[in-house]
């Protein structure tokens, strides 16, 4: 796709990540009352990919590489069963916003894995002040998480203990499938990638279930309308419209600037958790939060305000007009 005569789909792109994704952590909680998270979590991927599938095919596109088969089937694995199926897991005992806030770190993990860039991360003051920044906030966060008596009721300490280790997993999970995704694409269209992403996602996420006995206990006419509102939301929202979106900007885009959404994410998920099911977070969660947040920006505040040499002479100009305009009149 030629991005030059498609610039305005990227504030799209990046609107898609920010609040879909954001919602998606809530619509996951509703999914979990009646689906068990790795079958909510293979339903989700696998309906969405043949969706797009059966799309593709009929409009004449093939799917025949086995090579890109391979590389499309890392990259779910790793992102979309890794990624989010733990984060489904990790829902049944956190709340929608805990897990939203505890997977924002993610732009962290980008630097740290991403070995190649190091030299220029570590180069930058702000990125390790950013990264030290953010871990302290992490904590402040956990601690404030932890103690706080209103989450006693979704589990106990041990579990949501567990569940917060499985959270930091996954987003490192998604960052590795993110690197991996940018630095191997597959030949195919966005679509057709994402398509067998989705597929060899759901695929795996259904043979985990089956190994945790999920299925065992699981009925599909005992599934409440409210997860089934979940599930739809997931599947067209969450796994087509928000993934086709990350998987497009990361070919157009840098991956750490992308990996932005972990932070917006968590800001939308509790709005929407506050409307939607009045869930609130106590003020020490809050306060860790602001602390991850300012990290993530430092970590990338250079990105944010970097300017080309064009753009430096521009404000060059810019600066000198007024100071001429601004400057005392002297008579001849």
């Amino acid at each position: 796709m030629n991005t030059s005569k498609n610039k305005w789909l990227i504030p799209i792109a990046f609107t898609n990540i920010y609040v879909i994704w954001g919602i998606t952590f809530l619509a996951i909680s509703f999914g979990l009352q009646g689906f068990p998270p790795f079958i909510l979590s293979g339903f989700r991927f696998f309906i969405a990919g043949i969706l797009i599938l059966v799309y593709l095919l009929i409009k004449g596109e093939k799917a025949d590489s086995i090579a890109n088969w391979k590389k499309n089937g890392i990259t779910g694995i790793l992102i979309l069963t890794g990624g989010t199926g733990l984060v489904a897991w990790g829902e049944q005992y956190v709340t929608a916003s805990e897990a939203a806030i505890a997977i924002a770190t993610g732009p962290f993990w980008f630097i740290a894995i991403d070995k190649k860039n190091w030299k220029y991360y570590f180069s930058d003051k702000f990125i390790p002040i950013g990264i030290v920044m953010g871990f302290i906030g992490l904590i402040l966060f956990l601690n404030g998480s932890i103690s706080s008596e209103s989450n006693h009721a979704v589990a106990n300490g041990s579990l949501r203990i567990t569940a917060f280790i499985v959270l930091a997993l996954s987003s490192v999970a998604w960052v590795l499938g993110s690197l991996y995704s940018k630095k191997n694409p597959a030949s195919h269209s966005t679509f057709m990638n994402i398509a067998q992403q989705l597929i060899i996602a759901g695929i795996i996420s259904f043979v985990i279930a089956f190994f945790r006995n999920e299925w065992s206990s699981f009925s599909i006419i005992r599934v409440p309308l409210s997860a089934w509102l979940g599930l739809l939301f997931l599947v067209l929202f969450g796994s087509i419209i928000a993934y086709l979106s990350y998987i497009w900007l990361l070919s157009v885009k840098p991956a750490a600037l992308v990996s932005t959404h972990t932070y917006i994410n968590p800001i939308v998920t509790v709005i929407a958790g506050w409307m939607i099911t009045n869930q609130a977070i106590n003020g020490n969660q809050l306060y860790g939060l602001s602390i991850i947040l300012i990290g993530v920006l430092l970590t990338n505040i250079t990105k944010y305000f970097k300017l080309s040499k064009r753009s430096k002479v521009k404000v060059r100009r810019v600066i000198r007009y007024f100071n001429r305009i601004n400057r005392p009149y002297q008579p001849i």
